[in-house]
């Protein structure tokens, strides 16, 4: 599956009766709550003793995805084309991989 394959079939899943700025507010918000629930189980491991639940993990990680796809929805771009220019921007800044020197130091416009 591409990754626009899967923004398209996650997408069936989408409440079609959101409007487009309510599905970016739904996405960046389900992104976020995700992200916690993700970080909760990393805390979970690293704080409290417990096992490393990698397939809960994973789930979450599913769900951050599905979330991902759904702001590039609502802002119609597809999600390909988002992680490309994420990895031309890496590109730019770690020309020679990563480097914590570039990491602290950067360019004017450099988001």
């Amino acid at each position: 599956m591409t990754i626009n394959e899967y923004q398209t079939l996650a997408m069936t899943t989408l409440n079609p009766e959101l409007s487009r700025k309510d599905v970016l507010i739904n996405s960046v918000m389900g992104l976020c709550g995700e992200a916690g629930e993700a970080i909760d189980i990393v805390k979970k491991w690293l704080a409290q003793g417990h096992e490393l639940d990698r397939e809960h993990l994973a789930k979450e990680l599913g769900d951050i995805a599905w979330y991902l796809a759904e702001a590039a929805t609502a802002l119609e771009i597809p999600l390909e084309d988002i992680l490309e220019a994420n990895i031309e921007k890496l590109k730019k800044r770690y020309p020679e991989g990563f480097d914590s020197i570039r990491s602290q130091t950067r360019l004017k416009g450099d988001l």
